[in-house]
Parts: structure tokens; C-alpha cells; sequence
């Protein structure tokens, strides 16, 4: 008899799972379309990810507590980096970036770290005794920070901020100005995007040989909507480009002749300063 209850009641829980199973469906399916139309939930939670973060962060991100176990991998960012242990830091922002893709900040600061910090130490670094060893890990920290960042703007191809960053890269650290213009003149085709990185995109394209009659249209149109984009250094750089393209004279814009080389075109609040 008591064998008979014991099968009955593991008949009617099975049976209970499967009807409440069958009512979740449709709310799950529904949260299923609202997570992927906002963006939620979409990194890969793979292998790969379970041995970076252990068995319970792993548990709480396919949970959906994201967010939190983020976070809390950002601050053993941080200590890494205090620690410069610069390859367990870049394993911890890939993680942080795959749990939260459409977070900028964590795009940013990632590539500034590895861009700048990482890449200044190694240079730096007197315990490595080669010079060219020294410079080989340079440059790979400043293409690991150019991934970061090629990365992130696939994944937010809706913002200004990533494709203004990776300019700033290519400008600074990799001094390639044609792939710089054309990183801001992509940032520059946000609604939203502030008036200087119109002006960055110009005055790259001016360093580019074959560029500069682009640079010179650009900087032209740029002038012609008034005094906010008329810096020092927009001024300059036309009349630069006035002398270099033999402008003529009737052509170019009024106003004394001169040169300010050095002037540079402190408009942008966001660059901060590089250790």
C-alpha cells in the first residue's frame, strides 16, 4: 500500500510540474522578446566564460543577475590593474564586457587601460632588459585597447562615444591619421555627437597626404556655421590649407594671415589624462 502512495504522489508532482511548466511558457517566450528588444541577455554564456568567473558567478549570470556579477568583477579589474597584472586584468574585462556589452563605460575604460596604462608599463618596464621585447608588448597592449574598442562599437553601433575613442587611439597611440579621420567623421555623423569631433575628423584628414583638399572642404563647411566651431585652431589649419592648395586669394577666408602650429583645440571635455 505504502509502495502504491509513493507512485501516486511522484505522478501528481510530475503531473504538477508539467502543468505549471505549460502556463510558464507564453510569460517566458514574452520575456524572451522583451530581454532581446532591449538588449538584455544577449552575451555568450559559455564554457569559456563558466572557468573565468567560477561555478556561482556563472549560476548568477544565467540567472540574469548580470549587472551585479559585472560589477563586482570591475572592482577585481581595478585591483589588477593597481597590481599592473596587466594579462589577468584584460581577461577580466573581456569577461565584463561579454556579461554587459552595451555598457560603454566598460568599453572605455577597458581600452584606456590596456591602450595606455598597460602599454606604458611594458615600455617602462626595466625588469624586461630588450628594448625590442619592450616595444613588442607595447604595441600589443595598444592593439588589444583598438579591439576593445572595434568590439564595443559592433556591439553599439547606435553611439558616438566608442567611434570618438577609437579616433583618439589611432590619433595618439598608433598615429595613423587617415584611420583616425575616419573613426571621428564616423562619430561625427551622430545627431548627437559634440561639435569638436567634427573638427577632430578635419583636422586628421589635413595629416593625410591626398586628404587635404577633403580637410579643406570640411573645415570650410565647419567655418560657415559661425562662431562656435571658429577655434584658433580650425583657423589656422585653413589658412594652412589656403597656402598649401594655392587658394586663391579671393577665395579664402577674410581675416589676417597667420600661423599657430602649437595651437591645439582644447574643445574636447572628454580625454583624460594618460598614465
Amino acid at each position: 500500500m505504502t509502495g502504491r502512495v509513493s507512485i501516486l504522489r511522484s505522478l501528481i508532482a510530475v503531473l504538477l510540474i508539467a502543468v505549471v511548466g505549460a502556463l510558464l511558457i507564453p510569460w517566458q517566450v514574452e520575456l524572451q522578446k522583451t530581454a532581446q528588444a532591449h538588449h538584455f541577455r544577449t552575451a555568450a554564456l559559455s564554457l569559456g566564460l563558466r572557468e573565468q568567473i567560477g561555478q556561482s558567478g556563472f549560476l548568477a549570470a544565467l540567472s540574469g543577475f548580470r549587472a551585479p556579477v559585472a560589477a563586482f568583477l570591475w572592482i577585481e579589474a581595478h585591483t589588477a590593474w593597481e597590481k599592473t597584472e596587466w594579462g589577468r586584468m584584460a581577461g577580466i574585462f573581456n569577461t565584463v564586457t561579454t556579461l554587459q556589452p552595451h555598457t560603454l563605460l566598460y568599453w572605455d575604460i577597458a581600452a584606456w587601460h590596456m591602450a595606455w596604462n598597460a602599454s606604458i608599463s611594458a615600455q617602462q618596464d626595466r625588469k624586461q632588459p630588450s628594448e625590442a621585447l619592450r616595444e613588442r608588448a607595447r604595441r600589443q597592449y595598444i592593439q588589444m585597447g583598438r579591439e576593445i574598442l572595434e568590439n564595443g562599437i559592433r556591439n553599439n553601433p547606435d553611439s558616438y562615444l566608442l567611434n570618438e575613442r577609437l579616433g583618439i587611439l589611432l590619433r595618439d597611440k598608433v598615429g595613423d591619421h587617415s584611420a583616425s579621420a575616419d573613426a571621428f567623421a564616423t562619430a561625427a555623423s551622430f545627431a548627437d555627437a559634440p561639435a569638436y569631433i567634427h573638427r577632430f575628423a578635419a583636422y586628421e584628414m589635413a595629416k593625410v597626404p591626398g586628404r587635404e583638399h577633403e580637410a579643406y572642404d570640411l573645415l570650410l563647411s565647419l567655418y560657415r556655421e559661425g562662431e562656435k566651431q571658429r577655434m584658433p585652431a580650425l583657423l589656422s589649419k585653413i589658412r594652412e590649407l589656403e597656402v598649401k592648395l594655392d587658394i586663391p586669394r579671393e577665395q579664402r577666408i577674410p581675416g589676417p594671415s597667420f600661423r599657430t602650429p602649437n595651437s591645439v583645440d582644447q574643445s574636447n571635455p572628454t580625454i583624460r589624462p594618460r598614465n
